[in-house]
């Protein structure tokens, strides 16, 4: 076991619990815990919106991706980054002037409707629960690869610290914890690329995918864990039962494994494959329109003083995302060449983690990088499970608690140990799945009921309540069903695994139609005091009175 390990992840929980309670000294009220009394600079801001925004998915499920599929799955950190285009062209001024707590707090400001609050409580919690999850999956993930320990133990760990940092400091806590770990995440992967990038110029720089496939580099022991089929690139077949381990010297192809999903040789490198039009177009959607209506993104621009620093905080994560998400990229790369054999047991998300002792070898240089890249990862399911669940506590604390009419520093804490059990609880469930998959179905949800919400809310004046409702039940309520049928219900092919699998490109047209046409044939319930509303939402806070 890497040396190093534990001593970085007891480093990175103690400072993480540290920054918590010195956060904690500021915080006092109700305001502090919901939005730190929106007195965040941008330049704070920004690096603690990467810190949460920057999540399992990112650190460790868009390399595993790569590193299964190649470069398809590039419009996943594509997607994740230009979000934010979206979010600062339509979106983030006008929410920060709304003077709303919450997405709900939102609805009601916007469209005076009781129902549509609860409508939307509903579903911030749903998204929020679904994004939670593949963090506690991650850290699960983390902690069986680097200790040999049991998955479950890690992701209540991870689960644990979170609730009681978010119920003892609030936003006003962890925003200093997550501007933190926004700059731990990005050091922990540029350092060892760094060295990996040397050792693969002093390697000979190997072929990424050789037409044949990707090769084992070094003789490799790989143990199956159920029985499987392995085919060879020579079209021979060869049975494996559950428990055996098979050694495969230097050089040699890695075979096919029924049980995996992958590409192989040179269609890795080639857009296509199994994805079709459709679904690539739908990923871009989801990934693209989804961060607008994420509520843990959204709840940090309630935090900015004025509309201005809300713009100016978009634009510093714009650069700070960009930058952090050239590196997955890379560690997927070269994990075709270093760790192949997470191709045939399927544990792809673990190449970040694998990848510097496989690479430098299992000297003290590949152990300490090992243990960074771990520490980097217990940081990034900390910092994004921190933002999760304080916006799904917000929620529970004004809407179902009914805090709005009287709410203590008190009720909110036991909204954050309420919003927390039910994901804790799925997370182990879930431990086979692809993070940045499950993570992708809660951008489509969300892409699918609050983007078209937020859009036409901030910019059109026709929009009612009744279209309103019937736009996110239809859309989101569609998109909803899709992850329900993906992550429960049997496996399918064809266009219906297609339609269900990546529902945005046809959830968010259903959405905006649905609001759109409702709106139209129920003018009459435009609120009276629309052009008030507007004015709130557009003006520059100076130009009022």
């Amino acid at each position: 076991m890497n040396p190093y390990v534990v001593p970085g992840l007891i480093l990175v929980v103690a400072v993480t619990v540290a920054i918590g309670a010195y956060g904690l000294r500021f915080a006092r009220t109700t305001s502090d815990f919901l939005v730190a009394s929106r007195s965040v600079s941008p330049t704070w801001n920004a690096a603690a919106i990467s810190g949460e925004y920057l999540s399992a998915a990112s650190f460790l499920g868009v390399a595993g991706l790569i590193l299964r599929y190649g470069v398809d799955v590039l419009w996943y950190p594509v997607g994740f980054a230009a979000g934010y285009l979206a979010l600062l062209l339509f979106v983030a001024a006008p929410l920060r002037r709304s003077g709303a707590f919450t997405l709900p707090d939102f609805c009601q400001v916007r469209l005076r409707s009781p129902l549509l609050r609860r409508l939307a409580t509903i579903f911030v919690v749903f998204i929020g629960c679904l994004y939670l999850v593949p963090q506690l999956q991650g850290a699960g993930l983390t902690f069986t690869t680097v200790t040999g320990g049991r998955y479950e133990w890690g992701a209540l760990l991870v689960g644990l610290v979170v609730t009681a940092n978010v119920a003892l400091g609030g936003m006003r806590a962890i925003t200093f914890v997550q501007a933190f770990q926004y700059w731990l995440k990005l050091t922990a992967l540029a350092v060892p690329v760094i060295f990996l990038i040397l050792q693969w110029q002093a390697d000979g720089r190997p072929a990424v995918t050789p037409p044949a496939g990707p090769a084992f580099s070094a003789t490799t022991t790989v143990r199956f864990e159920e029985a499987a089929t392995l085919t060879l690139p020579d079209g021979s077949e060869s049975r494996v039962a559950a428990g055996e381990e098979r050694t495969f010297a230097a050089g040699t192809p890695v075979p096919d494994v029924d049980k995996v999903d992958d590409r192989r040789g040179v269609e890795w490198l080639m857009p296509g494959g199994d994805a079709t039009l459709f679904a690539t177009y739908s990923l871009i959607l989801a990934t693209f329109l989804g961060t607008m209506g994420l509520p843990h993104v959204l709840v940090r621009f309630y935090t900015n003083p004025d509309g201005a620093s809300a713009r100016r905080t978009t634009l510093v994560v714009l650069a700070l995302v960009g930058l952090f998400y050239l590196l997955p990229t890379l560690y997927g790369v070269l994990g075709r060449i270093y760790t192949p054999q997470l191709l045939m047991t399927g544990d792809t998300d673990a190449v970040v983690l694998l990848l510097p002792e496989a690479a430098l070898g299992s000297g003290h240089l590949g152990q300490f990088l090992g243990a960074l890249v771990t520490a980097g990862a217990l940081a990034a399911f900390l910092s994004t499970s921190s933002g999760l669940l304080t916006s799904v506590a917000g929620v529970v604390f004004t809407d179902i608690l009914h805090a709005d009419r009287g709410g203590s520093v008190r009720d909110f804490r036991v909204a954050t140990v309420l919003a927390a059990i039910v994901p804790m609880a799925l997370s182990f469930y879930v431990a086979n799945m692809d993070v940045s998959r499950v993570v992708g179905l809660a951008f489509a949800v969300a892409a699918s009921s609050f983007c078209p919400l937020l859009v036409l809310g901030i910019w059109w004046r026709g929009l009612t309540d009744v279209g309103a409702i019937a736009g996110v039940l239809a859309g989101g309520g569609a998109a909803m069903g899709a992850v329900l049928l993906t992550v429960l219900g049997p496996p399918l092919t064809g266009w219906p695994a297609q339609l269900i699998g990546q529902p945005a490109a046809w959830t968010v047209p259903l959405a905006f139609l649905v609001m759109v046409v409702g709106s139209l044939l129920t003018k009459r319930r435009v609120p009276t005091d629309i052009g008030a509303t507007m004015l709130r939402l557009h003006a520059p806070e100076s130009l009022r009175l």
